[in-house]
């Protein structure tokens, strides 16, 4: 599904009617915040035209000052306060350095400057693998699960993400037409940050990312699936108001209030469920599909009775999703059931507020309502933390890991720290590690020859502790060999069971070694006295 997005603040002769586009944004800002965002559209539009640095794979396809827009739009869709909205619009002009960290704080705030801070480290994990001649974020090196775990680690706040999130929405849809560009951001979107926005539970991102990714990196199957779509459309629209108007009239006579609609299949999800089950196309039950809002719980259950009243339900396709949520929190009923003119259709109901967290996922959790202060869903920031990183560790539910764009896997990601090698890969350490435990988890013979080591480019003492998101590269001598005080505990070179082990194991083999010679010259020298000669050391 790809979002169909509104221009009417476009001027026919060029230009941005920046009133009208704020008119138009879907969420409520106070007067105060308003003049706020404005404030900082007006300052990327002024700067737009002042020397940038090439912000990576899409800035040649729209300004900053249009991304930041679209961007900022995306956030408006999630409900996300002001200080989200005016960091979205100041990113990419922050990223081509046109705007310095220190002139954002001046004018918006610190908290402003903290999330850009956290979405730069975030679009540092691409921007690195990127670079280098490998396969795209390590594909061919078993690298997706460290760059997820990577990810998480570095998320301490979800308005962090849904900035990365809208920003990869924004240049998945800006590079369309320019294919060399397009893979690279297609794979990283469809690998990483597409699962990323079903793990927040975010489906009106998620659909968009899955189906677009998918359509740039699988052309010939989201094609065949789109013309199999496409050719039963007029048929499948008139079986739908068909049933529209069937469950309308029994849930009018229960009393009960409802609102009914189609459910749009996304193609990347039936490809999905037909490579996962293996079947047919026309055995994808909810490619028809109606949703049912009601107001209350009880009222989902009671028009759950009133369906399997009205057309026969087939027991292996019954889901109850409110008794049991989806580990990303998702509640719903969904229900299979043999309908009009003897046709599968698949019904879901929920409440109004079920639908809401199924569209903003996290969002409605982490929900400032127009403001950036937390509601009452979580008392702390702490809690909001906690909260956030249980949502992002949970396992997959699906449990298939060999599933193209696997859901995420993630161990306790807090406990660890991701760093990058010079070649961009992702090296996972235990929280605390330092160089030298980087050198050996590398390779032991880089460890043994370690002298020094640099961190984001400056020199660093081998005893410096890592952060997530620093890329770390080791500075050998072709002679050096391990020193007896790396094992020194209280002088901290090495943090790590793995790498102390590999420095024990070497000197003693240097002990061993010494041992056998010194061995081997006594006996030597009482051979000489006994006037022994030819004798075969081995056999002795």
């Amino acid at each position: 599904m790809v979002q169909v997005r509104d221009q009417s603040h476009l001027r026919p002769g060029g230009g941005v009617d920046l009133d009208q586009w704020l008119q138009r944004l879907p969420v409520q800002l106070r007067a105060g915040e308003q003049a706020r965002l404005l404030g900082a559209c007006r300052l990327v539009e002024t700067v737009r035209l002042q020397p940038g640095v090439d912000a990576g794979d899409w800035a040649r396809e729209m300004d900053c000052f249009t991304a930041g827009l679209d961007i900022a739009v995306i956030l408006a869709e999630l409900q996300v306060g002001c200080d989200c909205l005016v960091a979205g619009m100041l990113y990419r002009a922050l990223r081509e350095q046109r705007l310095t960290p220190e002139q954002v704080e001046a004018e918006f705030g610190k908290p402003v400057v903290t999330l850009l801070e956290g979405v730069v480290r975030m679009a540092a994990i691409g921007e690195l693998r990127g670079s280098s001649d490998g396969p795209v974020l390590g594909q061919a090196l078993g690298q997706k699960d460290n760059i997820r775990k990577m990810l998480i680690a570095l998320v301490d706040d979800v308005r962090v993400a849904l900035i990365k999130l809208a920003e990869r929405t924004c240049a998945l849809r800006a590079v369309k037409n320019d294919e060399q560009r397009r893979l690279p951001v297609a794979r990283e979107v469809f690998d990483v940050y597409a699962p990323l926005a079903h793990r927040l539970g975010i489906g009106q991102l998620k659909w968009e990312l899955e189906d677009l990714s998918f359509r740039y990196l699988y052309g010939d199957a989201y094609r065949k699936i789109a013309r199999l779509l496409d050719g039963k459309r007029v048929e499948r629209d008139q079986f739908i108001a068909k049933v529209k108007e069937q469950l309308t009239q029994v849930l009018s006579n229960a009393g009960l209030s409802f609102e009914i609609g189609g459910r749009a299949k996304h193609i990347y999800s039936i490809w999905r469920k037909m490579q996962r089950k293996g079947i047919g196309f026309s055995q994808v039950y909810d490619i028809r599909a109606v949703r049912i809002l009601v107001p209350e719980i009880r009222d989902c259950y009671a028009t759950l009775g009133l369906v399997h009243g009205l057309w026969h339900n087939i027991p292996n396709e019954f889901d109850d999703y409110i008794a049991n949520p989806k580990e990303n929190g998702y509640r719903s009923l969904h229900t299979a059931v043999v309908g009009p003119e003897g046709k599968v259709l698949e019904v879901q109901i929920r409440t109004f507020d079920m639908h809401e967290e199924a569209e903003l996922g996290v969002c409605a959790h982490w929900q400032y309502k127009g403001t950036d202060a937390p509601n009452k869903l979580a008392s702390t920031y702490e809690e909001k933390i906690a909260w956030l990183r249980q949502v992002l560790d949970w396992h997959d539910e699906t449990g298939d890991v060999g599933e193209v764009a696997e859901q995420f896997s993630f161990q306790t990601a807090q406990d660890r720290v991701y760093v990058f090698t010079p070649q961009g890969d992702v090296v996972n350490l235990a929280q605390g590690a330092t160089p030298l435990d980087f050198a050996y988890h590398v390779h032991t013979e880089v460890g043994h020859r370690c002298r020094g080591a640099k961190v984001n480019g400056s020199i660093v003492p081998l005893t410096y502790t890592l952060s997530t998101g620093e890329r770390v590269e080791i500075l050998t001598s072709k002679d050096g060999v391990p020193r007896r005080d790396w094992l020194q505990p209280g002088l901290g070179y090495l943090r790590t069971s793995r790498a102390r082990a590999k420095v024990q194991h070497w000197f003693r083999a240097q002990t061993r070694e010494v041992n056998i010679a010194a061995g081997r010259s006594l006996l030597e020298r009482e051979f000489k006295r006994l006037a022994l000669t030819s004798v075969d050391y081995l056999r002795v």
